[in-house]
């Protein structure tokens, strides 16, 4: 079986978390500010801050963001259901927002027509590693004064107009999960480059305290969201070869292109001019008129695994019941989330397999 991930670790990483075992010092210590630090330079924050995954990075954010009950944060439908939950959490409303088929993005003109004088915050996601049109983004809402939290859970190594994914807004945020970029086994990071929302998101991960000598002074309601030593030790060295990772993802990905050039129905993966896609994953567009679930069925039984691409929020039962969406309400984002097709991608992939990935899709859409 062709898995359809597989993370990049080997014997660097086990020295590293070897190292971890012999001092003892498991928890949150000195390997964590390491790895943020790696972090923080590769994006150009000030500020990186590790947590326990993407999701409580998200929830960070909207607490640092002060987001509350009846505000409104505006996102996109299609995105796995992280991004809305954190807002959720809050009691605030989430906004689904259409995305735009090329790229699998928040459309910035559906984006502006769902502003409200109820917008507390805008959450842009960089879907499978290419990054949203921040400019035309920005443009719409830094005259209005709302603040903007990349989802960068699929990002990390994305550059957007030469400029990296994760210091493009106001907050970021980022998944270290086995499917992303890189990994620490579960992990997440905020970056920022605004002092108090670094100094805060420090202190809200540790129960709300800050450390005052020998004990801690607890100076807000807080949380438990601190990443181990252990897990930051098993991302440190593939920060250090981040750009040979991410250089493997778009050469892989361009391979598949080439061979599934010119294949009638589908819609392969894009990259406008300026955006550097990360290849978190590959996903294409198959027309209407094929089975999407039918196509991943075929191709588990050829011995490749496949998936779809993500959800549309807004079709969800329990999101309709609760903030009123219909399936036809946000029309791209439904067909992405019936059409979208998720082929295996990760480095280690051979010529070979990427020709069996191939010719699987082509005897997958034969009718």
């Amino acid at each position: 079986m062709i898995r359809l991930a597989k993370p990049v670790l080997g014997s660097e990483e086990l020295a590293e978390v070897g190292s971890v075992f012999d001092t003892g010092y498991l928890t949150q210590g000195p390997r964590t500010i390491e790895f943020e630090d790696l972090v923080a330079q590769y994006v150009g924050t000030k500020h990186a801050v590790a947590t326990t995954s993407a999701t409580t990075a998200l929830h960070l954010a909207m607490v640092l963001l002060e987001i509350s009950p009846g505000d409104e944060v505006i996102l996109p439908s299609f995105t796995f259901p992280a991004t809305a939950n954190v807002v959720i959490q809050q009691g605030a409303i989430p906004v689904l927002a259409d995305i735009d088929l090329r790229t699998f993005n928040l459309s910035i003109g559906d984006l502006a027509a769902r502003i409200t004088p109820r917008t507390r915050a805008v959450m842009p996601v960089h879907l499978f590693g290419l990054p949203a049109d921040m400019d035309a983004l920005l443009a719409i809402t830094r005259p209005r004064g709302i603040p903007v939290v990349e989802d960068a859970a699929c990002a990390l190594g994305a550059r957007y107009k030469g400029r990296p994914c994760g210091g493009l807004g106001d907050v970021a945020c980022f998944s270290f999960h086995p499917r992303k970029i890189i990994t620490t086994g579960e992990g997440g990071m905020v970056t920022t480059n605004h002092a108090e929302y670094g100094r805060r998101a420090r202190r809200l991960r540790q129960h709300g305290g800050e450390r005052d000598g020998q004990r801690f002074v607890f100076v807000e309601w807080g949380f438990n969201y601190r990443m181990s030593d252990i897990n930051a030790a098993t991302g440190i060295p593939q920060m250090r070869r981040l750009d040979r990772i991410v250089g493997e993802r778009r050469r892989l990905a361009r391979a598949l292109s080439q061979r599934l050039e010119g294949v009638p129905g589908l819609t392969l993966p894009s990259e406008p001019e300026g955006w550097l896609h990360a290849y978190q994953a590959y996903v294409l567009l198959l027309d209407d008129a094929r089975d999407r679930d039918a196509v991943i069925e075929r191709m588990a039984k050829d011995g490749v695994e496949t998936t779809i691409g993500t959800y549309a929020l807004h079709a969800e039962a329990y999101i309709q019941r609760q903030f009123g969406y219909a399936d036809t309400d946000l029309p791209n984002a439904l067909q992405a989330w019936r059409r979208a097709l998720t082929l295996p991608l990760y480095p280690g992939l051979t010529e070979t397999e990427l020709d069996r990935i191939a010719a699987s899709l082509k005897r997958a859409l034969r009718p």
